[in-house]
């Protein structure tokens, strides 16, 4: 897939061109998401660094977790705002790309740190100005679904990467993750199909781009899909009976 010229903070016109890494990495996620500035200056050669070394931070960070929020989820998100942001020509692509891959970084879920002191740490070892940190922290502030009820995103990237990882909650991918977590924190099927109405189910309404909202929109109607057919199966009439000695009885 390629993407159109965005423009960065500081004017320079950046091309979503899925490069690749040399074969001594031999990473072909970090090749697929490294991208490019068309003119090859320092400033492309340092933001292609940075989202390399990121993609590869996460995938430390997240090496064992098995309950949806590994680093494929994180990658993912990523590359649904790449999608997202290229309707939206006045945001900053830096800071989408880099809070987009370090959302979960210090999810409260996952992490007991505060201030985003995983996020900072890479993120100033990585020279990222002050600033440009506050800001990426700000957007990942933005994304919790729990922590941000009622409240709408105070920018674009902000608007973009909320909206990336609430597609991620969504469709196919959303339903699996939501089993996934389940198991690993041991709730009956009943508890996982709940989380269904109280977040899955509400998030198509709550996007904040149009892409976002025309990309939830097939993901949504899966999900309606899905639950019609495990009430469907859930519902059978001999649901709750047991097979002894040959013949159909009640537990």
């Amino acid at each position: 897939m390629m993407y159109p010229f965005m423009t960065l903070n500081d004017g320079t016109e950046l091309a979503h061109s899925e490069a690749y890494m040399d074969d001594e990495s031999k990473d072909e996620s970090i090749g697929m998401l490294t991208h490019q500035l068309a003119d090859e200056s320092e400033t492309a050669s340092l933001l292609t660094q940075r989202i390399e070394n990121t993609v590869r931070y996460i995938r430390e960070l997240f090496r064992e977790d098995s309950g949806g929020h590994d680093a494929e989820h994180s990658l993912r998100v990523y590359r649904n705002a790449l999608r997202i942001a290229e309707r939206e020509p006045s945001c900053d692509w830096e800071i989408v790309a880099l809070a987009a891959l370090l959302h979960d970084a210090d999810d409260h879920k996952l992490f007991s740190n505060r201030n985003n002191a995983n996020a900072r740490a890479f993120l100033e070892q990585n020279d990222v100005p002050p600033e440009r940190i506050e800001r990426i922290c700000e957007v990942i502030n933005s994304v919790s679904f729990s922590r941000n009820k009622g409240k709408r995103p105070g920018s674009a990237e902000a608007a973009i990467v909320q909206d990336a990882d609430r597609l991620d909650a969504m469709g196919a991918v959303g339903i699996a993750r939501t089993f996934a977590y389940g198991g690993e924190h041991g709730r009956p099927l009943e508890e996982s199909v709940q989380h269904f109405h109280e977040k899955l189910l509400l998030l198509k309404d709550l996007m904040n781009t149009e892409t976002g909202k025309n990309l939830a929109q097939k993901r949504y109607a899966f999900l309606e899909t899905f639950l019609e057919e495990y009430r469907e199966e859930m519902d059978e009439p001999d649901r709750g009976r047991v097979f002894k000695y040959g013949t159909l009885c009640d537990r």
